[in-house]
């Protein structure tokens, strides 16, 4: 199974058993604290995977330039999330921290084995 299935897999299925146990007016910050933590991981692992495919000699810079558009995303996702759908925060804040944390330490476990070669591209 490719990194990507896994980091969507685990999310959906934690949020989908945290759901079950959680009481039912916290769902959707739940769901939205999960969804914007994925969506980056996501893209930033699609991003990685083809530079260091293409020029591997490029992956500090593509990963330098990789955190500064995280950390405007996040800061607008925040806000967007909190203000504009008025979420309670609390649950949100957890559930978006909580997911961070997983899916960037997915995200290294995966960076590690690509770098290992686990991932390496077929030679012709």
């Amino acid at each position: 199974m490719t990194p990507l299935w896994w980091m969507i897999g685990g999310a959906v299925a934690s949020c989908a058993a945290v759901a079950v146990a959680a009481p039912g007016e916290s769902h959707p910050e739940l769901v939205f604290g999960m969804l914007g933590p994925l969506a980056s991981a996501l893209v930033t692992w699609v991003v990685v995977r083809r530079t260091h495919r293409s020029a591997p000699e490029r992956m500090t810079g593509v990963m330098m330039a990789g955190f500064a558009a995280r950390m405007v995303f996040f800061g607008a996702y925040v806000v967007v999330m909190l203000r504009v759908l008025d979420l309670s925060a609390i649950p949100f804040v957890i559930s978006f921290s909580g997911y961070f944390i997983a899916l960037y330490a997915t995200e290294a476990l995966f960076l590690k084995r690509l770098l290992d070669g686990a991932y390496a591209a077929p030679r012709a």
